[in-house]
């Protein structure tokens, strides 16, 4: 479970032991109370795909209306979008180490990465005319095309790709902490840092772009993954707001990666 998106990794209804694990973690009042109650929960009452894709929906709308009051906004506020990435970041915090999903603090999650999205896309639009809709084609295109092969089931979560995806992540997180480091301290000064090396005349950011892409697309999958476990586990209609803020994790920075790495490109 370490190997998967905290969003789900915290919550054992996601588990793959099930109710076994979510047992676990409760009280013996709640213990007793689950006793008390029917064998299992009504169909209307657990997760579904479908009722977890109206969450995510729905998540996703609040965020597009964040992004375009930061879009609106940043330019009167230049400091609004940091604000947003700060709170977002907080929230983030807030509802992975949470038991139990909240719809509200969810939501509110979505507002304010949207509103850092919203300004910072228009930073980048400033500066590379087109780029946010490249990046947003780009980031449905992915999603898009990951979706179908996992619900075709051409691709599918495994431990050993996962062992790799883990390695990769934390190289990807020391080479990321190391670059800034260096450019904040002056020794780099080129604007992308590490990424603007150039290796046999292709820009560094390109090469790790392509991997980082790949690893978002593995990481939907790893979410995709949890989702279809979580309904399996028959786990309360809830949940589903739990699915809806993982994928909104991932494609967040799924598209940041690749408005980044289009960036570099243009350069």
């Amino acid at each position: 479970m370490a190997l998967d998106n905290p969003a789900f990794s915290r919550n054992s209804a996601f588990s793959s032991q099930g109710a076994v694990a979510a047992a676990q973690n409760l009280s013996a009042e709640q213990l007793q109370e689950m006793y008390n109650q029917p064998a299992t929960l009504p169909d209307r009452d657990v997760m579904t795909v479908e009722n977890t894709v109206a969450k995510t929906a729905g998540a996703f709308a609040v965020l597009l209306v964040g992004a375009a009051a930061g879009w609106l906004l940043t330019p009167a506020m230049p400091w609004l979008f940091w604000v947003g990435s700060i709170v977002g970041f907080v929230l983030a915090l807030v509802n992975i180490f949470k038991k139990e999903p909240s719809p509200a603090l969810i939501l509110a999650y979505a507002a304010a990465q949207g509103v850092f999205l919203g300004g910072i896309s228009l930073m980048f639009e400033a500066a590379y005319a087109g780029i946010v809709a490249q990046a947003v084609i780009g980031t449905l295109a992915v999603v898009g095309v990951t979706l179908a092969l996992f619900a075709s089931g051409k691709v599918r979560a495994s431990k050993k790709a996962t062992k790799i995806f883990l390695v990769a992540m934390v190289g990807y997180l020391v080479f990321s902490l190391v670059n800034v480091i260096l450019m904040w301290t002056g020794v780099n000064n080129d604007p992308w840092g590490l990424l603007g090396a150039e290796i046999f005349g292709i820009p560094l950011g390109l090469i790790v772009g392509v991997l980082v892409i790949l690893m978002g697309a593995y990481s939907l999958v790893l979410d995709f993954d949890m989702i279809q476990r979580g309904v399996r586990n028959r786990a309360p209609k809830k949940y589903g707001w739990s699915g809806a803020f993982g994928i909104m994790v991932t494609v967040i920075w799924l598209y940041l990666e690749i408005l980044r790495f289009l960036a570099i490109a243009r350069d």
